[in-house]
């Protein structure tokens, strides 16, 4: 079902499944919604409970006037987990989701089992990443936001799969007229300030990193550099996917996930 609730005075757009013994968080990217996960939601509810929210700033929730920071996405999960009966789940990031789930297990470590790293990474912005967004803040305050999400979301995709995904690429551009342009910006915002968060991952029991073959913004390197890193982490390489490999491969995502909850 979905619903909404007033959360650290913002209201947060909500679906809950209800049912399951394990309970998975989901957090969305950078432009996306909850509406990201529905195909992988298909999946996960036969085993899991599922909770996906609309991050502050995208979607049909709210925004902070200035910045959303990783900080403030985090203390908005975890009073929603509170607020839906949760004592202990799984938490699960894609991208900008993934920084927001690293600032989750950081504040409040006692409420997660484990976080899954959805094509994300725990790096702070270059200095070149803050100027493109820098450069993203002003096209949106030019009212091209929807240009900026045509642009920019079928680059989350492998080359060969942008036919096969045509839809869900025109759907997720669709969305995008759902976000407040403002807090969009905010959010970047929060992106731009936030820290590295390696050390979270380090003293996290249960860790898996998800990546794509194909990922523009997840260079072989930095792959290579994060495994290397974390050898305790589950990780999980899926070939011929990009920056969505949970939409890709949900069906490896999902099997990669059932191994490390222990399904």
């Amino acid at each position: 079902m979905e619903y909404f609730a007033i959360s650290n005075g913002i209201p947060v757009h909500i679906l809950d499944t209800k049912k399951g013994d394990e309970t998975i968080l989901l957090l969305h990217g950078y432009l996306e919604t909850l509406y990201i996960f529905n195909e992988l939601i298909e999946i996960l509810e036969k085993k899991y409970r599922i909770i996906a929210i609309d991050l502050p700033g995208h979607g049909l929730s709210g925004s902070h006037k200035e910045t959303n920071s990783m900080e403030f996405s985090a203390s908005i999960c975890a009073d929603i987990l509170k607020k839906s009966g949760v004592e202990k789940a799984y938490i699960a990031g894609h991208s900008m989701g993934g920084y927001v789930a690293q600032n989750c297990v950081k504040s409040f470590p006692e409420m997660f089992k484990g976080i899954i790293l959805l094509n994300s990474t725990p790096f702070a912005d270059s200095p070149e990443k803050r100027e493109d967004r820098k450069r993203e803040i002003d096209l949106i305050l030019s009212a091209k936001l929807g240009h900026l999400a045509s642009l920019s979301i079928p680059k989350m995709y492998a080359p060969s799969n942008l036919r096969k995904f045509d839809e869900k690429i025109e759907e997720t551009v669709e969305i995008t007229e759902t976000h407040d342009p403002n807090g969009i910006v905010a959010s970047i915002k929060g992106m731009m300030e936030r820290v590295e968060t390696k050390e979270v991952l380090s003293k996290t029991e249960k860790v898996m990193l998800v990546f794509g073959t194909e990922d523009k913004f997840i260079t072989e390197e930095t792959r290579g550099k994060l495994i290397s890193e974390f050898p305790d982490a589950k990780s999980v390489v899926i070939p011929d996917t990009g920056h969505n490999s949970f939409i890709e491969a949900p069906e490896k995502v999902s099997e990669a996930l059932d191994e490390f909850i222990g399904k």
